[in-house]
């Protein structure tokens, strides 16, 4: 007699498995037979539920970006997000915005990316100012953003690669707050 299936409970047990592996081993080296097998389920339902392992990574980033903006307070949130992005130095090609990058491709992620990475960081920014051009702004500190991340992770640009984590993250918070003027530059 096989046992009812939950979806939730399948769904959760996934997203757990892929986020423990996805930051053990990086997108690459995670396969969907590993997420499969530590969340005790057939690989079948991974693509069922989330469609492919791009997407499946994609919904990691939401869900860790959505727990990051939950738990930072808006005029936090730059420093947070720079903080928690150059302080990682796993190996270049796991870090996250590679798998974003490899990931855009594909309809669903960029779909997943662009929504949860982008609008909902850009609205939690453009709380931080009180100009007409809010959403303009914040865009525009998020492009900064995921540049630095780029040029210093994937890229390994120097100095910026080698600068000092709190170094950079003060720099830009102090010049974010010119366009963001609500942000704590503390």
């Amino acid at each position: 007699m096989s046992r009812p299936r939950d979806a939730a409970a399948t769904k959760a047990a996934l997203l757990d498995a892929a986020t423990k592996l996805f930051g053990e081993r990086g997108f690459d080296r995670t396969t969907v037979r590993d997420i499969a097998n530590l969340a005790g389920v057939n690989q079948a339902l991974l693509f069922r539920y989330y469609g492919s392992k791009d997407a499946l990574f994609a919904t990691v980033l939401a869900t860790q970006s959505r727990e990051l903006l939950e738990d930072s307070p808006a005029e936090h949130l730059l420093r947070t997000v720079l903080l928690r992005m150059l302080e990682k130095q796993p190996r270049r090609e796991d870090h996250p915005l590679y798998a974003v990058l490899r990931s855009s491709h594909h309809d669903s992620a960029a779909d997943v990316v662009r929504r949860q990475l982008g609008e909902e960081y850009a609205r939690a920014l453009a709380s931080l100012t009180d100009a007409q051009d809010a959403e303009l702004r914040a865009d525009l500190v998020l492009a900064w953003v995921v540049g630095i991340g780029v040029l210093r992770t994937v890229f390994g640009k120097q100095p910026l690669a080698g600068a000092d984590s709190a170094e950079v993250a003060a720099l830009v918070i102090r010049a974010a707050a010119v366009l963001l003027e609500h942000t704590d530059v503390g």
